[in-house]
């Protein structure tokens, strides 16, 4: 069993920064691989960016450059530093773990968080 929790969430005005933090309980933290997504109003969950147990990472088109995520096994945390935000990032961020290795379709993670608001004004 896994439990996640985000932070870092807020308002902040186009071309600024945040960092999403999500931290994770238990002793395996590091054989799973970690997910972001995301999910505006009205629209479905999608993905932003990945990271595998082994550290590979993986991003949506839409963030490549702007967003960062990285991952601290002693801190059982991933992170997600976010740069040059735009309106269109606006939503609940959520992450997500799932055995190994990191895929884009959210309906295969076995954990969630609560999700985090990021709200980004022009």
């Amino acid at each position: 069993q896994v439990q996640l929790v985000e932070s870092g969430g807020g308002l902040v005005q186009a071309g600024g920064s945040l960092r999403l933090s999500c931290a994770a309980s238990g002793r395996t933290f590091s054989s799973y691989a970690m997910g972001w997504f995301r999910q505006a109003p009205g629209k479905e969950r999608e993905p932003v960016a990945g990271i595998n147990s082994g550290s590979s990472t993986y991003y949506v088109d839409s963030v490549k450059g702007r967003f960062t995520i990285s991952r601290d096994n002693a801190k059982n945390t991933v992170y997600l530093q976010m740069n040059n935000l735009k309106p269109a990032d606006t939503a609940v961020y959520y992450c997500a773990a799932r055995p190994l290795y990191y895929r884009s379709n959210y309906y295969s993670y076995d954990y969630w968080g609560q999700g985090t608001q990021v709200t980004v004004s022009s």
